[in-house]
């Protein structure tokens, strides 16, 4: 049985380590909050509305929430590269300065950086600009 296309793509290492970031900012999250509140507030089933109010549980929780709101799109804009066939264009750069600046951007936040963090989201930004751009022009 052949590969398909979809398996020689350059972006699914990509995808891949979009969902290594994903699971981390989960983990950061839920450890922080369980310092916080305890392991039993984490192993119960939560019925309380109970939530963390620290200041790095707070950042690891609006860290998280900022990465999924731009998740979907990298998503979608990875898979719909691939489809259209950018293996090694300006659509793979983008990708790399999107995982590249969310990474970057995680330590930033929860270290209460501010100005260099906003530009680290800008160049996100501007990765799934570039992305967008190859599919529509």
């Amino acid at each position: 049985m052949q590969p398909t296309f979809l398996a020689a793509s350059p972006f699914l290492p990509l995808i891949g380590l979009s969902v290594v970031l994903l699971v981390v900012h989960i983990l950061l999250q839920g450890m922080m909050a369980t310092k916080e509140l305890g392991s039993s507030w984490n192993a119960g089933p939560r019925d309380e509305d109970k939530k963390p109010t620290g200041k790095l549980s707070g950042r690891a929780a609006r860290a998280s929430s900022n990465f999924r709101e731009t998740y979907p799109a990298f998503i979608a804009l990875a898979f719909g590269l691939i489809l259209a066939g950018d293996p090694h264009g300006f659509g793979y750069i983008g990708a790399w300065v999107w995982v590249l600046c969310r990474i970057v951007y995680v330590p930033l936040y929860l270290a209460g950086i501010p100005y260099i963090r906003s530009l680290v989201w800008m160049g996100s930004m501007a990765g799934l600009a570039a992305m967008l751009c190859v599919l529509v022009f």
